[in-house]
């Protein structure tokens, strides 16, 4: 796949993360570039407290290598990441650890709703 085609099937995914996240939580989430502007923003914003979200919108994915860039750009957030290959669903991975942590922050966010 060219550079652009990857970095285009990035934002789509970016964006459709986010919106997953919505659905789901019924949080506000966005493609994080879209909300800060610098290449530098995490893949989606969202109000869901103390969560780094990592996309990864590929066919064959380095799921330690991922795991690893959300936990190093999470700057001690609980690393979340979302993968999805084509034609499959989304899916959350996240370290065993962390997965108490994630399952109360998810609660609490659901309770606010």
């Amino acid at each position: 796949m060219s550079g652009m085609t990857s970095k285009r099937k990035g934002k789509i995914g970016e964006i459709a993360a986010a919106k997953e996240l919505e659905r789901l939580f019924g949080c506000e989430a966005r493609r994080g570039q879209q909300f800060a502007g610098g290449t530098d923003s995490p893949d989606v914003t969202h109000s869901i407290h103390g969560v780094h979200v990592e996309v990864k919108r590929t066919e064959k994915l380095r799921l330690y290598h991922a795991v690893e860039q959300a936990t190093d750009e999470g700057g001690g957030k609980i690393p979340l990441v979302l993968h999805k290959a084509n034609r499959k669903p989304w899916l959350a991975i996240v370290p065993l650890d962390d997965l108490p942590a994630l399952a109360t922050v998810l609660y609490l966010t659901l309770a606010d709703q």
